[in-house]
């Protein structure tokens, strides 16, 4: 049933930079971003290269519904270019209609909203955030807090999770946040979804630890899709890359088996893996975890 949907689609799939090219055309070459389409909101997960063609599509969208005004959170991860490069092309910020709550972690002592207007400022971007005309709220987020939002009426509120007393039902989208400290410089947000009985945990740019991180572990417990950070093989991992904070897909796959995950998505591919060398990695950690599947772009999976 239309409206009723928990829907998550893969608009970008890469690591740390672009890669577009005859090598990259199944997986896909744009940089992290991923909606979830739960009843009639729209939540997105990171800012890069993806979030451009996910633009044009909510515009299409939304003409094809009467012109109704395009209303989206954007959960930010953290602030590196690949999670936020794509933001200063994406069309839905300049319509005068659009509604765009944006959160995500502050960077050392500075707020999300400062860190935010960085990746659009001149002389890098010729627009600034302020000018954009949608109405944007920017709020940074702290570990301990909850954000729901009313299914009905796509009300937003921010909770802490030790002083506030939090109602909801079922049909509230409840999104929960992990940090983990397994990223430089400044850790990552992981972002777990929930609504009525089903959830999605967003597990980017994070690394494994010895005998495997049992906190992001117990976050994930039970969800039914987990999307784990796997940019490198085993092989490059050992060779130079421990403590870039990224993970293989061994570690991705003892995550997803010891949480109970019921599917895992393998994310943030190596910018300098072609089509071939990812398909080997998603059979290899399908040996390990058989529902597996790497990301590409255009893939949609409704929980």
């Amino acid at each position: 049933m239309m409206g009723e949907q928990f829907i998550v689609r893969f608009w970008g799939t890469r690591g740390s930079y672009p890669v577009p090219g005859p090598h990259t055309l199944r997986y896909g070459g744009n940089t992290t971003c991923v909606e979830l389409q739960i009843g009639q909101h729209t939540l997105i997960i990171d800012a890069g290269t993806g979030i451009i063609n996910l633009g044009y599509d909510l515009l299409r969208r939304s003409k094809e519904n009467g012109g109704i005004p395009i209303s989206a959170t954007i959960l930010l991860t953290h602030m590196h270019h690949d999670h936020t490069q794509g933001f200063p092309f994406f069309l839905p910020a300049y319509q005068g209609t659009s509604t765009l709550h944006i959160l995500g972690p502050r960077t050392f002592d500075e707020e999300l909203e400062d860190t935010l207007n960085h990746a659009v400022l001149p002389p890098s971007h010729p627009v600034s955030l302020t000018e954009m005309p949608s109405l944007k709220v920017v709020r940074s987020l702290h570990e301990n807090e909850m954000i729901t939002i009313d299914h009905e009426r796509g009300r937003l509120q921010i909770h802490n999770i030790y002083h506030s007393q939090v109602v909801t039902s079922p049909d509230t989208i409840r999104i929960l946040i992990h940090r983990s400290h397994a990223h430089p410089r400044n850790g990552v947000y992981v972002y777990r979804i929930e609504w009525r009985g089903k959830s999605v945990v967003f597990a980017s740019d994070t690394e494994g630890y010895v005998d495997t991180d049992r906190r992001l572990v117990a976050f994930a417990r039970d969800t039914n899709l987990i999307i784990h950070d796997s940019q490198y093989s085993n092989a490059d991992y050992v060779s130079g890359r421990q403590g870039w904070g990224h993970s293989t897909p061994e570690m991705a796959c003892s995550v997803a088996m010891l949480a109970g995950a019921q599917r895992l998505v393998l994310f943030h591919h190596e910018p300098r893996y072609d089509d071939e060398a990812i398909q080997d990695l998603e059979r290899e950690a399908q040996k390990i975890f058989p529902n597996t599947v790497a990301a590409y772009e255009g893939l949609e999976i409704e929980l």
